[in-house]
């Protein structure tokens, strides 16, 4: 389980080696309740693509290694022709999971995703979530993307609960004009 202070441990350390992130999935939507409602078994996180290679280092530092790779990875080589993986999960040894996703930002500040999408675009609007982990500030996708992003599949319980309650705290259904189709969870 990834419990708030690993998730203030993994926030802040990124932070500090200069990757922006955006909490997404069960933690980011507790980040945007500003409380925890549930045990969480990963924390869902959005960065740069310039910023993965920085972040899979810096995670192994910290006895994060490879999981697995989601069924929309895209390798994405760079200038010099080294492949970059664009959505996965790293572990560590307790069993703590980060599930990454990797996006670039467009000239709007649009996220456009790096993994298989299908045209998906994150707006600038939707990147500018804000909450809370045990009392830190946190950026994380807002409350209407949280529920777009937990549409187009089978949710779980513990997510059928988590979009409800942000449908009663926030009063939100996903934005007009977006597919979800290209943010499901991955097969396992």
């Amino acid at each position: 389980m990834v419990r708030a202070e690993d998730v203030i441990k993994i926030y802040q350390s990124l932070l500090d080696s200069g990757i922006r992130v955006w909490l997404t999935g069960g933690w980011g939507i507790d980040a945007l309740l500003g409380e925890q409602t549930r045990p969480h078994k990963d924390l869902d996180v959005l960065v740069l693509l310039d910023d993965v290679v920085r972040l899979r280092e810096l995670m192994a530092r910290d006895g994060y290694g490879l999981k697995e790779l989601w069924s929309e990875n895209r390798f994405v080589a760079d200038e010099d022709g080294v492949e970059t993986a664009t959505a996965f999960v790293l572990q560590d040894a307790a069993g703590r999971e980060l599930d990454v996703h990797a996006m670039r930002l467009d000239d709007l500040g649009n996220g456009i995703p790096a993994w298989e999408a299908d045209g998906f675009v994150l707006r600038s609007q939707d990147l500018a979530g804000e909450g809370t982990i045990a009392g830190m500030a946190v950026q994380c996708l807002t409350a209407e993307m949280q529920v777009l992003c937990h549409q187009g599949y089978e949710l779980p319980e513990v997510q059928l609960r988590d979009v409800e309650l942000l449908r009663e705290r926030f009063g939100v259904d996903a934005p007009e004009g977006h597919s979800a189709a290209s943010m499901q969870e991955p097969e396992q």
